[in-house]
């Protein structure tokens, strides 16, 4: 794997302009997919300075590319975020684009690995956010990395996870919404939106991140192999992994938001 000063040369001989454009490349990448984004990330930002204030020290878990700490340092400045990531690729792109700000780190960490705590700066954290990211790992293995979350939060301190989160319950309710959404997307795509593999195509025949984008899918392969269990489902294996109050705090017909408080 590219390893972090390798990285931190690509983005010297790069420029942070660069950077930026893979990062906004991204977002609209990821908003052909959910075109309420940016909804949930400002409840995400809204329970964060609710809970904890308008400084926290966030540790954005599966960071990607800094989607969050983006958002999380343009609404609270004083803010300090550590990113966590595997992806060589998207790490590369987050690195470029905060490089030079010292209160973003980022660090290179599987999740699988049992160890993987001991990769992040000593202390604990105000707030742990991630969004669409971990339905990569099967609930298992999610399970496991609930219980190993409630430590790093200071007390009160507050984790969100947004992700795909169907209600069993409702299938022709799903299927509805699951058509109407997908036919949306189907008029972007014919106006020009890029989907998640021509993204990664695009990113590949980038010199500055060939190589990791071939790092990536050595990891990674095509496809995630988790699986998407319910909100209802999260909050109660929050609580279980010793959070003191765990639920829904937003909705959208096919993505929740589930806040765990500790």
């Amino acid at each position: 794997m590219t390893d972090t000063a390798d990285r931190a040369d690509t983005t010297e001989t790069t420029g942070t302009a660069h950077w930026q454009a893979w990062q906004d490349s991204w977002d609209r990448q990821q908003e052909w997919y959910m075109p309420d984004r940016e909804e949930r990330f400002r409840v995400m930002l809204d329970m964060v300075e609710a809970l904890v204030g308008p400084a926290p020290r966030v540790l954005d878990l599966a960071c990607g590319t800094g989607s969050i700490t983006d958002r999380v340092l343009k609404r609270f400045p004083e803010a300090t975020s550590t990113g966590v990531d595997l992806d060589p690729a998207l790490l590369t792109i987050a690195e470029g684009h905060f490089a030079g700000d010292p209160r973003v780190t980022f660090v290179t960490a599987d999740l699988k690995d049992p160890d993987w705590r001991s990769a992040l700066p000593h202390g604990t954290f105000d707030a742990i956010l991630t969004a669409t990211a971990l339905h990569w790992l099967p609930s298992e293995e999610l399970a496991v990395l609930y219980r190993q979350l409630a430590p790093l939060l200071t007390p009160g301190g507050v984790f969100m996870n947004a992700d795909h989160m169907p209600d069993p319950a409702t299938p022709r309710i799903d299927a509805a919404e699951h058509a109407h959404r997908h036919a949306g997307m189907d008029r972007a795509k014919a106006a020009g939106a890029v989907d998640w593999r021509e993204w990664w195509a695009l990113a590949g025949a980038d010199p500055a991140l060939a190589e990791q984008v071939k790092q990536r899918f050595e990891i990674y392969g095509e496809h995630a192999d988790g699986d998407t269990p319910s909100e209802a489902w999260h909050a109660e294996t929050l609580r279980a992994a010793g959070f003191a109050e765990a639920r829904t705090v937003w909705r959208s017909p096919s993505d929740a938001l589930v806040l765990g408080l500790k």
